[in-house]
């Protein structure tokens, strides 16, 4: 699978998103951010969306969903179209049951943690997810700085997957940019998503695939393939 590269459309002209997802064709997904002011204190866009911008748009969907109650409402992101849904663990009632009812609507399921949340009473769960999410920022907003206290918890994590021998992919989310993405591929993350990084460049597109070329030439090979 190698590195994938994933911008939020947090930080797009949300008048017109088909437009701005137009401008990051080399993108490997598009990362849209479900918040509602109860989790997180912000407040974003919703279900209807999700279902107009999938019939604008070619580009696999990766909703992450920063809501109270994910067990009631994450399986109706992947009924909308969404081809990977990542719920929060602290939010979550049954995250097993979650991830396989995600998984039963045809979309890969994830599980995020927040920075202060611990990875390890959950390495269990590993080979029920596709993708783990470790934040790099709190949750809430685009444009935080990146928290350098969450690398260790990504070669832990990444540590678990081998150990393990399972296939789940690593994201990293929050303050991702040419700076930052390089320690966490280094650290063992393959998806990443980048918000500011990519949608205040000249070139959208273009810094889609510096980002990846970035990744890539620091990513250890044994990760390939996860």
């Amino acid at each position: 699978m190698g590195i994938q590269i994933t911008p939020s459309i947090l930080n797009a002209d949300l008048s017109d998103l088909a437009g701005e997802v137009r401008r990051i064709g080399s993108a490997d997904w598009v990362h849209v951010d479900v918040m509602d002011n109860h989790f997180v204190p912000n407040l974003t866009l919703g279900l209807p969306v999700i279902e107009s911008l999938a019939k604008s748009t070619q580009l696999p969907m990766d909703a992450h969903l920063m809501i109270e109650d994910p067990d009631r409402w994450a399986p109706a992101y992947a009924e909308a179209g969404c081809g990977s849904v990542t719920f929060h663990v602290e939010a979550a009632a049954a995250p097993v049951r979650l991830a396989r009812e995600i998984r039963a609507q045809g979309a890969r399921a994830s599980m995020a943690l927040k920075p202060a949340t611990p990875i390890e009473p959950y390495e269990d769960l590993l080979a029920e997810l596709d993708m783990l999410l470790i934040m790099t920022v709190e949750p809430g907003f685009g444009g935080q700085k990146f928290l350098d206290l969450c690398l260790p918890k990504i070669r832990r994590a990444r540590a678990m997957m081998d150990k393990h021998g399972v296939e789940t992919w690593l994201q990293i989310d929050g303050g991702v940019s040419l700076e930052t993405i390089e320690r966490c591929a280094e650290a063992g993350a393959d998806v990443f998503v980048a918000g500011s990084a990519v949608y205040s460049a000249d070139d959208p597109d273009a810094m889609v695939n510096e980002l990846r070329a970035k990744a890539e030439a620091v990513s250890a090979p044994t990760h390939v393939g996860h």
